[in-house]
């Protein structure tokens, strides 16, 4: 049976997208799925959330006793073998990671060179290609997981062209600002072209035994982090922005035409997930206590009005994991 797999992506960063995958992965585990996180963004954001310092240092020095996503893809990448089966961290019970590394930056060459080759049946780059999806797989079928939820870090270069053929779906995380209806702009039509060289090379593959990823990579909707109105954001240019997501979202990503009457409102909006708040101190304090936000005690600091504003956070993501569960029919916990 395939595991869903789920990538976050956005080509314009600081959108709070690592953010995103952090407590949507522990949400659908506190919902009792069993979930892997996979980082395979270069920067390693969502690994350095859920690991502290120490942590990251046995795994990033320790070359022997390690198995970061990069170490996974050694024997690839210097001509010994295939990739190594993952080791995955466990967080928790029914939480397990990926590990990121700042290594994978070295495969971005790689990826980028064997890409062209896929058309001359060129069988080690089929293996490239398809070794993130490979890995994936093997990630999930260890884990017995559920649902794969991948970070990608803020770009349309060739290790996020490999991520994204590895993703049933897509879900776009944005800001109500100019950077993200531009990226919207760049976005559809690269994935668009992105799934259609995928299709031309899956064709040429001359190894039967080679499994491939469809590379299906659907859109499913967009998420709206919305940050506090500032005092240099004037209101009527936050509603400016924020009103032209829908139409551009139809437009550019779903390569629909909007009629005219189209929603101007995120909220009456079917692809819009969630309209998600900045959270402000509360985020301080998760981060500190390295836990989500709706796990945060009294202890930690959400004492008052940040303990209630805690409940409201918890139901807030646990309302959008459900809202995604729904759209891709994931089939509730055993």
């Amino acid at each position: 049976m395939s595991i869903p797999i789920i990538a976050f992506f956005n080509n314009k960063g600081g959108v709070g997208k690592t953010s995103l995958v952090y407590h949507l992965a522990w949400m659908y585990r506190s919902l009792g799925y069993q979930v892997v996180a996979a980082d395979l963004d270069p920067q390693a954001n969502l690994t350095s959330a859920f690991l502290d310092e120490d942590r990251l240092e046995e795994l990033w020095l320790d070359n022997e006793n390690s198995n970061t996503i990069f170490r996974c893809l050694q024997p690839l990448v210097i001509g010994t073998g295939d990739i190594d089966a993952p080791q995955l961290e466990e967080i928790e019970e029914q939480l397990t990671l990926l590990v990121g590394d700042l290594e994978l930056s070295n495969f971005e060459d790689e990826l980028s060179s064997e890409w062209p080759k896929c058309l001359d049946e060129n069988p080690r780059s089929f293996r490239v290609i398809s070794a993130f999806w490979r890995l994936l797989q093997k990630a999930a079928n260890s884990s017995h997981a559920d649902l794969v939820l991948i970070d990608l870090g803020p770009n349309l270069g060739a290790i996020n062209r490999s991520a994204l053929i590895s993703a049933d779906y897509v879900v776009i995380p944005l800001s109500p600002d100019l950077f993200s209806l531009q990226g919207l702009k760049n976005l559809g039509p690269t994935l668009r072209k992105w799934r259609k060289g995928w299709q031309e090379r899956v064709e040429k593959n001359p190894v039967p035994d080679l499994v491939l990823p469809t590379g299906k990579m659907q859109p499913l909707g967009y998420i709206v982090l919305q940050h506090s109105i500032r005092l240099d954001r004037p209101v009527k240019a936050y509603q400016r922005w924020i009103s032209r997501i829908p139409q551009v979202y139809s437009d550019e990503i779903l390569n629909k035409k909007s009629p005219e009457n189209y929603p101007t409102s995120v909220t009456d909006d079917p692809h819009c997930f969630a309209l998600l708040k900045h959270y402000q101190s509360l985020m301080a304090l998760a981060q500190e206590a390295r836990k989500p936000i709706f796990h945060l005690k009294a202890a930690d600091g959400a004492l008052g009005a940040h303990f209630k504003a805690v409940q409201n956070v918890y139901q807030d993501f646990k309302q959008l994991a459900l809202k995604i569960a729904e759209e891709i029919a994931l089939e509730p916990p055993q």
